[in-house]
């Protein structure tokens, strides 16, 4: 393992989407503070809880989940393109790091962003709205799993994409209707039976009732399952992206 190597990507990712905070973290707690205030403040006065918790707090473990994912995906995916797209590729492949180190400096750095903008909202929510942590270790194990597991997933992504539109059409008609499906302004109890049917085969919903259950203490679905689907997700998504890597197949070619 060249771990100068590797800490210096690492540093490099880190770096890359911190000089630009505008653009990186202020954007998703902007986000956050509109959908509390335009979802939250004014649909609590039509749905006034769900399971006990009052509904702008109900809300926030599934924003939490949505900044963390979205930054961690984008981060990754966005950086391998345009590394692709400007032909700076080749320096980094003549470089003397492996596939593997490569793909975990991408990762770790994506990793990275989605912690900070998940654990940015979660402050946001509890200094905002009081909102509990009943689980605070729990809460960050979720936010770390699923910062890593999609911050692999648009490597892999970054990896596929052969332009800005094909990765905009993967996200867009992927992971965003996933994600607004998958149970952050509601309660799947609230749908009738064949839309629930369909939730539980909705990968993100695990994720966003995890960490409704370590924070709030309710959950539509068993803890264990929700911790179990981040896990294998976090392992799969990160041996596609790795062995994507180390076979240079989209990258090479």
């Amino acid at each position: 393992m060249n771990w100068v190597g590797l800490n210096t990507l690492i540093k490099r990712e880190v770096g890359r989407f911190f000089a630009v905070y505008r653009q990186t973290v202020l954007p998703g707690l902007i986000t956050t503070a509109l959908y509390i205030a335009i979802f939250g403040f004014t649909l609590e006065q039509r749905i006034s809880e769900i399971q006990g918790v009052p509904y702008t707090m109900f809300i926030l473990p599934g924003l939490i989940m949505m900044n963390t994912l979205t930054n961690a995906t984008s981060n990754t995916a966005s950086s391998m393109l345009q590394m692709k797209l400007l032909q700076q590729l080749p320096d980094l492949l003549t470089a003397p790091l492996s596939g593997l180190e490569i793909a975990l400096a991408y990762i770790i750095g994506g990793a990275v962003r989605g912690m900070v903008n998940g654990i940015l909202v979660l402050l946001l929510g509890v200094f905002l709205i009081g909102m509990p942590v009943n689980n605070l270790f729990g809460t960050l194990m979720f936010i770390f799993l699923v910062s890593w597991a999609f911050s692999s997933m648009g490597l892999l992504l970054g990896q596929l994409a052969e332009s800005w539109d094909q990765l905009a059409m993967m996200q867009n008609f992927f992971l965003t209707p996933l994600s607004f499906l998958g149970g952050i302004f509601y309660s799947i109890k609230m749908l009738p039976d064949w839309a629930q049917t369909l939730s539980y085969i909705n990968p993100i919903y695990y994720m966003i009732n995890g960490i409704r259950y370590t924070v709030l203490g309710v959950s539509d679905s068993e803890v264990e399952i929700s911790i179990l689907m981040a896990i294998v997700l976090t392992i799969g998504f990160t041996l596609a992206s790795i062995l994507l890597m180390q076979s240079g197949k989209k990258i090479k070619n």
